[in-house]
Formats: C-alpha cells, sequence, structure tokens
C-alpha cells in the first residue's frame, strides 16, 4: 500500500499547486497564530477554494475553544480537524461530537510512555498522529514544526486500532529510514520542505514527495 502524504503549513498558491500536483494527498492549514505558517481562516478559504474536491483538506488547531473552532469551520472547508495542543480525551470527544468533523489528535513522543499515552485517544479520535516533544531547556518552540526528530524504534512494531501519520523533523534525507523504521503508513512534513520557517520551497516539496511516493 502507498504511503499517505501530508504537506502541513500551507500558506499559499504556490507551495498548495505544488504539493498537489506532486502526488500530496492530504494537506496542513495551521490556525495557530505564533506559528510562522499560520493563516486566517480567510486566508484558508481562499486557498481550499483552489484545491482539488479529493485533497484533505486538515486543519490544525491548538486548544481551540468553540467558539474558535466554529468561527473557522464558517469560513473554510476542513476535512479533518487536527488537535495538536494538551487537549484531553474528553476534549477530543467534544470536539468531534460538536462539530460533526474526523479529528486527528497529535501525541508527542520522547519516550515509551509517551508512545503508551496515544492508546487513551484511540476511542475518540479518528486518526493518531506522533510528533517530537520538544527537549527540555529547548526555547522558542512550537506546538509542531520544531524539526526535531523522535526516536523511531520507539514506534516499530507497535499497532493501534486507528491509523496513524508519522511527523517530526522529517526530510526527502530521512523519510525513507523513519518509515522503514517505523512502519509509518503515512508521513507529515513542514519544516523540512521550508527554505525558512513558513517559507514553503517547491523544490524540497517536489523532493519529499518523489521520496516518500517511491515507498
Amino acid at each position: 500500500m502507498a504511503i499517505e502524504i501530508k504537506i502541513c503549513g500551507i500558506n499559499s498558491r504556490i507551495a498548495l499547486s505544488t504539493a498537489v500536483d506532486n502526488g500530496a494527498g492530504y494537506i496542513g492549514l495551521i490556525f495557530y497564530p505564533p506559528s510562522p505558517r499560520a493563516v486566517t481562516p480567510e486566508a484558508a478559504a481562499k486557498l481550499a477554494a483552489v484545491a482539488p474536491r479529493w485533497l484533505v483538506k486538515v486543519g490544525l488547531l491548538v486548544d481551540a475553544d468553540d467558539a474558535a473552532i466554529a468561527g473557522i469551520l464558517s469560513r473554510a472547508p476542513l476535512d479533518l480537524l487536527q488537535l495538536h495542543g494538551s487537549e484531553t480525551p474528553r476534549r477530543v470527544a467534544e470536539i468531534r461530537a460538536r462539530f460533526g468533523r474526523p479529528v486527528m489528535k497529535a501525541v508527542k513522543i520522547a519516550s515509551a510512555d509517551d508512545v503508551a499515552g496515544a492508546e487513551a485517544y484511540c476511542d475518540v479520535a479518528d486518526r493518531l498522529l506522533f510528533d517530537a516533544k520538544p527537549p527540555k531547556g529547548m526555547t522558542g518552540t512550537l506546538p509542531g514544526g520544531n524539526a526535531i526528530s523522535f526516536d523511531w524504534r520507539l514506534l516499530a512494531g507497535r499497532r493501534w486500532s486507528r491509523p496513524w501519520m508519522l511527523s517530526g523533523g522529517l526530510d526527502a534525507g530521512n523519510v525513507a529510514e523513519a518509515v522503514r523504521i517505523s512502519g509509518a503508513p503515512a508521513v507529515d512534513v513542514s519544516s523540512g520542505v521550508e527554505d525558512r520557517p513558513g517559507v514553503k520551497s517547491p523544490d524540497k516539496i517536489r523532493a519529499f514527495l518523489r521520496v516518500a511516493k517511491a515507498l
């Protein structure tokens, strides 16, 4: 089965078209203003309007309240909500029920204990995403897109009752090894296809997709 591929942090038409034309199945639109990749609901709506209907448009949210989520969904037609904050299983279930969208919960990994914590979300989320937990003392971190990875061996041989994606520090140079070690059926990249934070590189997007699609 082919690897599913998500390009996250899309904030321009050229990045969108490059991702679509080269085989991405998912794009991530970030609704978290501190991120250099953030978009407004209005900007997201314009990007969604020119995206093909088959493309899965993912909205990344960080501990957003109901009013914020409702405001985003009133403007941007999202297919999947990615919860990338400290949302509890109960909160994940509430969002999924209230807004009628599938939900993907990001689980931040640094140790085997963190991996075990993903089980709590299997009954309430439609998908899981495993991202790197920033090390203590690292400054200027974001909820995601920090260009750091974790030990992929922590996921090797593991099975969950929900589909899952691997994220965290991936790029064209390491995605093949990451998939080989972790067994990931899907991958998510953001900083690894950028020239600088928030500025996607069409060449790096193409390179990443070329490698990932060949897996």
